[in-house]
């Protein structure tokens, strides 16, 4: 087709703009018919069928009502939405023949409705809207197959290639360094049902775009819905409120709490910063610090405490005697948290402070260590850290 002919008119309605005016409520109907007859459609969030899935859809149409006014393809600028749109889905894992068959969905709902009122003298104009139309479709699915193989390429691609490099030991050097990060990501409300594993794969997308806008080039990461391991290029240590504040915007990105350990290193030293992260993290969750961002200076004493030797054991045993009363156990590690305040422990446990007192005496005669007497709580805190690490069945 070319473009020095009148636009195309069918049953003497101007087809593009009449396709314009009619492009929101043709893409509903292409929406539900959609999520009828392609179960994995059915499984998105609501929230992206009304709107990511609805919006390109539009989208769609007004390029195809601009494809067949001016009798020429689309332009680049107008098949990017649906090149994003298609590595979105490659990311969510949906397959690409789904969104190749939405497509043609598609294509063949918005031909109907441009030529259902044609007549015997529409045929030669039907022809070149068809025509038309089968080459915007040509454009689309080449668009999202390059969209698809370029999701597959990346999974393959030099940034996975340089962090096993940097975690083997052998990344090359370079001015500057890595913000390790070791993350832990638990579940969103939405990752239940039919559609939790696209919403787990929505939710790490989001964190993967903060880290990238965090570092200096794309970050590195070995990561999956539950956590894992980036590393972000950074021409120096960022100072400390600021990983806090990346972590903060994390949790805000996936609308979870991000629990994290973090340490800066220059190449060489990517392996030991990375396992020093995973054995910090492990002591924040052990000892319940809860989210946030945490580094080795946080957690020193505990960290220093948790790791084996010949006094751990023993250092454990002196609160052996209270396994089989939790209850105690549960008032020592508030009583010590709360800076040996029994009224706040009571207030805390919901107990009275008599009855707190009742069970700082009871761990004194069964530990032989008091509560209430600074020297021994520093044994008694020692001892429920070294518990932690040897017989308590929290993870």
């Amino acid at each position: 087709m070319t473009g020095d002919k009148a636009p195309p008119r069918i049953a003497g309605r101007a087809v593009a703009p009449a396709l314009r005016a009619g492009a929101s409520a043709l893409a509903a109907r292409v929406v539900e018919r959609l999520t009828a007859e392609l179960p994995v459609y059915a499984d998105l969030p609501r929230e992206e069928v009304a709107g990511d899935i609805t919006a390109i859809v539009r989208h769609n149409l007004l390029v195809c009502a601009d494809v067949l006014e001016r009798r020429g393809p689309a332009t680049e600028v107008e098949l990017r939405p649906q090149r994003e749109s298609a590595e979105l889905r490659a990311e969510e894992g949906v397959p690409l023949e789904a969104v190749l068959s939405a497509y043609q969905l598609g294509a063949s709902l918005c031909c109907r409705a441009l030529i259902e009122d044609a007549g015997p003298d529409d045929l030669p104009t039907v022809l070149e809207v068809v025509e038309g139309l089968l080459g915007f479709q040509r454009q689309l699915t080449a668009e999202v197959t390059r969209a698809y193989q370029r999701a597959a390429l990346d999974g393959r691609s030099g940034r996975h290639a340089l962090l096993a490099a940097l975690l083997a030991g052998e990344g090359p050097e370079a001015p500057g360094g890595y913000l390790a990060l070791e993350l832990l990501l638990p579940p969103h409300r939405d990752e239940s049902g039919a559609g939790a594993r696209i919403s787990a794969r929505r939710k790490l997308r989001r964190v993967l775009a903060v880290l990238d806008g965090f570092a200096d080039e794309p970050a590195l990461t070995a990561l999956d819905h539950a956590g894992g391991t980036a590393l972000l290029p950074l021409a120096a240590e960022p100072a400390w409120p600021a990983v806090r504040a990346l972590v903060e915007r994390l949790a805000r990105a996936a609308d979870v709490p991000v629990t994290a350990a973090a340490g800066y290193a220059g190449a060489p030293g990517v392996p030991a910063a990375v396992a020093r992260n995973a054995e910090v993290l492990e002591v924040v969750l052990r000892t319940d610090r809860g989210p946030g961002a945490h580094r080795l200076a946080d957690v020193l004493l505990d960290y220093q405490l948790s790791r084996p030797s010949g006094a751990l054991l023993p250092l454990a045993g002196l609160v052996a005697a209270l396994e089989p009363r939790p209850e105690l156990l549960r008032t020592l590690e508030v009583h010590l948290a709360l800076d040996l305040d029994r009224r706040a422990t009571a207030a805390r446990l919901h107990l009275h402070p008599n009855t707190v007192d009742y069970r700082l005496r009871r761990i004194h005669r069964l530990t032989g260590l008091s509560p209430t007497r600074p020297q021994d709580c520093r044994s008694l805190a020692a001892a429920l850290v070294a518990r932690r690490f040897t017989g308590d069945p929290r993870p």
